[in-house]
């Protein structure tokens, strides 16, 4: 079999099964272990797939925030408006970044009144319009594909809070590695406004669940909530509802 071959059906399983074990490779292909990890290895620098021990996981594509935003489903609206049902008044809530935090800055009811901190542009933006949302700004380097502040003064910022809930942006889940992102420098303000908030709501379209990206973020355990949509079958929840996390599913 060609290398093409091989690769293709690697990829071809990948998208069925949620991942593949290099051992199961070798028996199923007939070829040498280091002929599989060359092979796996090719397809994650390809940015294909996610190389984890003993195999490989579905690696969710990235794209910067404008082109994500042009791809703005309904999907992610319907998602945003149960996500903002869970605010409450008189809460304090910290915002990530992201298109779909975006929009649920978009859904909060007019009349909600709360307290929103923010590290996204387009969430301060958003609700610098909203008749009762206080906003503060956290200010640091503006990563521009995200259009959000990170660096040590966001994180130094955040330690001071002690928020109700958190909006957490989110590019991979997996029950078993845990929430991810291909960017390190985003990952340690995640990692804080996770420890600062007392509910962790991760919003997330059906896409993005069971893949991984390099740089973890934090143990799946440390989710609330996990927000999605209806296309998202029962059996890809499962795991996370076995976790104590309350799964809903938005319709």
């Amino acid at each position: 079999m060609l290398k093409e071959e091989r690769q293709r059906y690697i990829v071809d399983r990948l998208h069925r099964e949620g991942k593949i074990l290099g051992t199961d490779l070798v028996m199923q292909l007939k070829v040498s272990e280091d002929t599989i990890r060359r092979d796996l290895n090719e397809l994650a620098e390809a940015g294909i797939l996610q190389r984890v021990h003993g195999g490989a996981l579905p690696r969710a594509l990235s794209s910067s925030y404008e082109e994500r935003l042009q791809t703005s489903t309904g999907a992610k609206v319907t998602i945003a408006r149960a996500a903002a049902d869970l605010i409450h008044d008189g809460q304090v809530i910290i915002m990530d970044s992201g298109t779909t935090v975006h929009e649920i800055a978009n859904q909060i009811p007019p009349n909600r009144q709360a307290t929103v901190i923010t590290n996204s542009i387009p969430v301060a933006a958003t609700l610098a319009l909203h008749p009762h949302i206080e906003v503060q700004v956290l200010g640091g380097k503006l990563k521009k594909d995200a259009q959000a502040m990170i660096g040590v003064p966001v994180i130094e910022a955040l330690k001071q809070i002690r928020a109700d809930l958190c909006f957490l942006g989110i590019c991979s889940l997996h029950p078993e590695i845990g929430i991810s992102m291909p960017d390190m420098e985003e990952v340690y303000t995640k990692r804080t406004m996770i420890e600062q908030a007392a509910e962790i709501v991760a919003v997330s379209e059906a896409s993005k669940l069971g893949t991984a990206a390099p740089y973890i973020v934090a143990s799946i355990t440390a989710l609330t909530y996990l927000v999605t949509d209806t296309s998202t079958d029962d059996k890809s929840l499962a795991p996370y509802r076995q976790l104590g996390i309350q799964v809903i599913r938005a319709d």
